[in-house]
């Protein structure tokens, strides 16, 4: 996590933050003054995710806010007292800093307050494999996970926390596949620091930029909605039968609305709706979620019939391009599969990313800690019940 130095925490010198509730205004002046933060801890996701309730933290030195949190409540089934308190990639902390000095008051706070247990994705990466390292891996029938190729950057920071977590108890909860009922442990970023337009595109594989070609050539033209419900509904119309299509199940339109009018909300240019569409109708459609340099690809469709005019990949390079222009350090393509095995469906998902230049990421992956272990293993029975 990158900080601007006017608001960088501080590391805690003789005695812990406090942690404390904190408004949804003083949560969003503290998120503005950070360099990037995922768009998960923000306060308006809290009012995305109306199945749970929501309330931003923060960490107290003296009077000074120097860490932030969203907290997504769930209730136990039949315990609506105890609730599972969860922070999606997050909280917003120094994580190069003393890591209990952080952790420890927010769980005092929490179990004080009724959590059962803690669940927290840091935003905390542990390895880095190029394109060109994931391409080779791909390629040789012997690697068939991105862990089993060598030569990639180990982040000290991730090995430490992730080392962490394990000794003070902590419960690691991402699968072996790198998909769960969380966020994704491997993701697919492009850095886009000190790189121009041409530089980007050059950094595509050929297939990339030939699609990007074949859909100017073939008169896709890509717009961004103005927020019109007939464009939110012409996308979920597309996004059900790309769902369809792809075995996923998808959300209700209702979401996308709530999302769009909560983002919005906090800020105007959060997030954005880009559609392109070729000879008036639509060949794809792609969400844009951007906090501060930090540029999110969270949601596509594209339709089978107009597949061969590259509607995704002119939608893909309309937001890299807008994102640079928007001064982001990052465009991040959301999860992949750890998986290179050729048999793997999954494989297609990582090929079609890696072709965009980028790196393949692993974080550190979601953990939990029971607080009250007895309701947790309750807990945890329901989940394993119910498939999670």
């Amino acid at each position: 996590m990158s900080f601007n130095p006017s608001s960088e925490p501080m590391r805690p010198a003789a005695r812990n933050p406090v942690v404390r509730p904190i408004s949804a205004a003083e949560h969003m002046a503290f998120v503005r003054a950070q360099r990037s933060v995922s768009f998960l801890q923000t306060p308006a996701w809290g009012r995305v995710k109306t199945e749970w309730r929501s309330e931003s933290l923060g960490w107290f030195e003296g009077r000074r806010l120097v860490g932030a949190g969203l907290v997504l409540h769930r209730p136990v089934p039949r315990l609506d007292r105890f609730t599972l308190a969860y922070l999606p990639e997050g909280p917003v902390i120094d994580w190069s800093g003393e890591i209990g000095a952080w952790l420890d008051p927010l769980a005092i706070h929490l179990k004080a307050h009724g959590a059962f247990a803690i669940r927290l994705g840091p935003p905390v990466r542990t390895h880095t494999w190029s394109a060109a390292q994931v391409k080779e891996g791909i390629a040789d029938p012997g690697s068939k996970r991105l862990t089993d190729i060598s030569g990639h950057w180990d982040d000290p920071v991730g090995a430490r926390v992730a080392s962490w977590f394990r000794d003070a108890g902590w419960l690691p909860q991402s699968p072996e596949d790198g998909f769960g009922v969380g966020h994704p442990q491997f993701k697919y970023e492009i850095p886009m620091v000190g790189r121009t337009e041409d530089e980007l595109l050059r950094g595509m594989n050929q297939q990339w930029r030939r699609n990007i070609k074949k859909a100017a050539k073939e008169g896709v033209e890509v717009t961004v909605s103005d927020r019109g419900p007939e464009d939110l509904k012409a996308f979920h119309d597309l996004y059900v039968h790309t769902a369809e299509r792809d075995h996923f199940t998808p959300r209700p339109l209702r979401y996308f609305e709530t999302m769009f009018a909560a983002l919005s909300a906090e800020d105007p240019e959060r997030i954005k709706l880009y559609l392109a569409r070729h000879q008036g109708d639509l060949a794809a459609a792609t969400i844009l979620v951007r906090v501060g340099t930090h540029a999110v690809y969270a949601y596509g469709a594209s339709s089978t019939a107009k597949r061969e005019v590259r509607g995704s990949n002119a939608c893909q390079w309309a937001m890299i391009r807008d994102s640079l222009a928007a001064g982001c350090d990052v465009y991040d393509l959301r999860g992949i599969t750890p998986t290179l095995d050729a048999d793997d469906p999954h494989v297609g998902l990582v090929q079609f990313k890696v072709g965009t230049g980028g790196q393949a990421m692993r974080y550190i992956g979601e953990w939990d800690l029971p607080l009250r272990p007895m309701v947790y293993r309750a807990f945890d029975l329901y989940m394993r019940r119910r498939g999670r």
